[in-house]
């Protein structure tokens, strides 16, 4: 008997597996927190969480609302100034992964959280930049999930907020002590993954369900897809099991019970 999950679920297990145990992750707030608290619980017992406001090795037991949520400092080894944070451990290369989300993603997995529309009238204004730009700069490489619609993946961002590739896909091209950028784009229709030459986002691996013909609709450019093109693995029972308690937990707790 098959089991029974959203797409939503799909995208985050599938997230959560590209954490490895052991590995140091700089966490986003949102679907990456979920991702990795995920693989936190499951797979990467030892994965180590740090999030923006300086919290080192933390283990929320629900997810964050903010990285100024209590349950980070609570439950974290140890917690730092944010200057630290970003000049002594992301700067000095600490960081393995950092762990993005985003509004808008283009082809080159440049992320725009900083306004919808023209810079000087912009018809949305979203939450800025936060961290993630040094994020992006510092990490070893850089995971990003979202959620896949037109809206979201377009062919050019509005605003460069944080640097994938640049506007030709050679952004990072001799500079200096820079991690590799964007090594993986997790949404709930496929993986993406930048070619190694031209730096484009190619479509590797369909989630269960999925056809080509959903994802060139959900995508506004030509997106291209790999000859050896997977299939994303299913949830787990266990993993299944573990995200929805987190989820009932994270909700038991902001609603006050």
């Amino acid at each position: 008997m098959s089991l029974e999950y959203t797409s939503s679920e799909m995208m985050s297990v599938t997230a959560a597996r590209a954490l490895e145990n052991g590995m140091t992750c700089f966490v986003g707030i949102g679907l990456p927190s979920e991702a990795a608290n995920l693989a936190r619980l499951t797979h990467a017992p030892d994965v180590v969480l740090i999030y923006e406001s300086g919290t080192l090795q933390t283990k929320p037991a629900i997810l964050p609302l903010s990285i100024g949520d209590g349950e980070l400092c609570e439950s974290a080894l140890t917690t730092v100034a944010v200057p630290e944070m970003f000049r002594y451990w992301l700067q000095g290369g600490k960081i393995g992964v950092g762990f993005l989300g985003t509004a808008q993603i283009d082809r080159f997995a440049n992320l725009n959280t900083t306004l919808i529309g023209d810079y000087k009238a912009p018809k949305v204004r979203l939450p800025g930049g936060g961290g993630a730009p040094e994020i992006a700069t510092n990490a070893g490489e850089v995971f990003i999930t979202l959620k896949h619609s037109k809206r979201a993946f377009v062919k050019d961002v509005d605003f460069i907020t944080t640097l994938g590739f640049g506007r030709d896909g050679k952004g990072r091209d001799n500079v200096p002590n820079i991690g590799k950028g964007p090594t993986r784009v997790i949404t709930d229709l496929c993986v993406m993954k930048p070619d190694p030459e031209t730096k484009e986002l190619v479509v590797v691996s369909l989630h269960p369900g999925v056809s080509r013909e959903d994802v060139i609709e959900a995508t506004g450019w030509e997106v291209r897809f790999a000859e050896q093109l997977e299939s994303t693995p299913e949830p787990s029972a266990n993993e299944l099991e573990i995200l929805r308690e987190l989820k009932a937990r994270t909700e038991r707790v902001h609603a006050g019970a």
